[in-house]
């Protein structure tokens, strides 16, 4: 039945794309990372592709992302055993002329770098009958990014209420976006959970000197936008008015760690003048102010991280307490991560 485990227990829907790490923290040498419970390892072949490997050298059961690529192969630290791609084990430097490589195998998984993350596809089935949430304000001349990574001590139900629930902006008084929410309508289907809120925004980016606000709390005035924030399972989206767009991409570790991405972008189009200029200097500004809305992200996400952290401390000790939820958003979320674990 759907619901005989507790939400704050659900596992994930693994036949979908999950964020790993951003296309910029993949090197030269290996990176480990943990997508529900599975160890990864990531490198990048001579061609600068991306790899993903179980990391686990089937030897002597070390990791392999404390070796190194050589090649298009990863190299173990231990005994230099190498494997390819595919997860076949393809060299070892002491192999003698009568023996035979051994029919070691360790799993790889689908990957792929798309709008400036690294995507990865946990699930046994055909990965291309899943497509990743695209981002694309993050190539767009006229978006600006700041990125933030949310290290969270709890299972990621907690981050994603948190997300859809619009009513906490109490909680953010010296980094708030936005006040006084009211719910209006709520929609949910089997893949999604989209709540439309209207609201009052702090930002209103229309002129070219009213970035400011951005770095400069009293040059902000209220009035009213809308504010839709939405469940694309796994991941999150929210759009406030015409000038920003937040993305909130998941990477669950396990039951009682969640790590995200939160993806903010502020937009330029009201300025057409900046539309005319050439490719290149638009690019120079998009690069220049790439993190402008660095503090203010960083602040909501450190609040919002503790209380967080707190709601999983207070299930951890008593898990029988009731919780009493007035927000039907937060409800038509705990029916989707439940009946997308259930496919997993």
């Amino acid at each position: 039945m759907t619901h005989s485990f507790h939400i704050r227990s659900c596992g994930i829907n693994p036949h979908q794309w999950y964020v790993v790490a951003p296309s910029a923290q993949l090197k030269d040498q290996p990176l480990n990372l943990t997508l529900w419970k599975e160890e990864i390892v990531l490198y990048r072949d001579e061609t600068g592709k991306v790899q993903a490997l179980e990391d686990r050298c089937p030897h002597r059961q070390v990791k392999l992302s404390q070796g190194r690529v050589v090649g298009n192969q990863l190299e173990c630290a231990y005994h230099g055993w190498r494997f390819d791609s595919k997860g076949n084990c393809a060299a070892i430097p002491y192999l003698e002329a009568k023996q035979k490589l051994p029919q070691c195998k360790i799993r790889h998984y689908p990957v792929q770098e798309l709008d400036g993350f690294i995507w990865l596809f946990l699930g046994e089935g055909d990965p291309e009958l899943m497509k990743p949430l695209r981002v694309p304000e993050w190539e767009h001349l006229n978006y600006i990014a700041t990125v933030s990574v949310l290290e969270c001590k709890a299972h990621y139900s907690f981050l994603i209420e948190n997300l859809m629930d619009m009513y906490h902006g109490h909680l953010h008084q010296d980094y708030q976006a936005w006040a006084s929410a009211i719910l209006k309508e709520v929609r949910a289907d089997e893949k999604r959970v989209d709540a439309y809120y209207e609201a009052q925004s702090y930002y209103r980016i229309d002129k070219i000197w009213s970035i400011s606000q951005l770095f400069f709390p009293a040059t902000r005035r209220l009035h009213p936008e809308p504010l839709h924030v939405s469940y694309v399972y796994p991941h999150w989206v929210s759009t406030l008015g015409q000038d920003f767009k937040i993305y909130c991409l998941f990477c669950p570790v396990h039951e009682t760690y969640t790590r995200a991405y939160l993806v903010h972008f502020t937009s330029l189009n009201a300025f057409w003048r900046l539309h005319k200029l050439p490719v290149w200097f638009r690019r120079l500004v998009k690069n220049s102010l790439f993190g402008c809305a660095q503090k203010m992200l960083d602040g909501l996400v450190h609040q919002d991280v503790v209380m967080i952290e707190q709601e999983q401390q207070a299930y951890l000790e008593n898990p029988a307490r009731r919780s009493y939820e007035l927000n039907p958003t937060v409800k038509a979320v705990q029916r989707l991560i439940r009946q997308q674990a259930e496919l997993g």
